[in-house]
């Protein structure tokens, strides 16, 4: 089986991204819910394994960074940036006392309500139902209107 392009990922997300307001839904809320789950990671203790201390929140990111890698530098070089600056905000947001399971809980709930909502003026489910890989690929998708990540201009 053909490994999928990311070009072939972002046509089959967009398959069910057509509809205006769901895309500028997913705008908001893909990069929101992202940052809040970096947010309940960053909670999690870290751990040792053979003295050495691992953190939950990189060894993820680690791993969410290297799928972006197989699939295009591009994607990679965005998400890396992205996912910086959602551990400059956490590392401010702890600074500062503000807590970051709350904020983290209150966006990830609200933001998917959204995400739903929008999936529903669509008329289409949304495409992680089909693949869990398409929840890494919403924020690729989404930074794409940004910064084209692929050959082909995002619309």
């Amino acid at each position: 089986m053909k490994k999928k392009s990311l070009d072939d990922w972002f046509e089959e997300y967009g398959e069910s991204h057509q509809h205006p307001t769901n895309q500028k839904i997913h705008k908001v809320a893909v990069p929101g819910i992202f940052f809040s789950v970096a947010g309940f990671l960053w909670l999690l203790p870290s751990f040792s394994v053979l003295g050495i201390q691992i953190a939950p929140y990189f060894l993820v990111l680690a791993f969410v960074l290297g799928f972006y890698a197989r699939l295009s530098i591009k994607a990679l070089a965005a998400m890396a940036s992205f996912s910086a600056f959602c551990t400059m905000v956490l590392i401010e947001l702890e600074a500062a006392n503000i807590s970051i399971i709350n904020l983290s809980l209150a966006m990830f709930v609200v933001l998917w309500i959204l995400q739903f909502v929008g999936h529903h003026i669509e008329g289409k489910k949304p495409s992680f139902l089909k693949d869990v890989q398409f929840l890494l690929i919403g924020p690729a998708w989404v930074f794409h209107f940004y910064v084209p990540l692929t050959r082909h201009e995002q619309g």
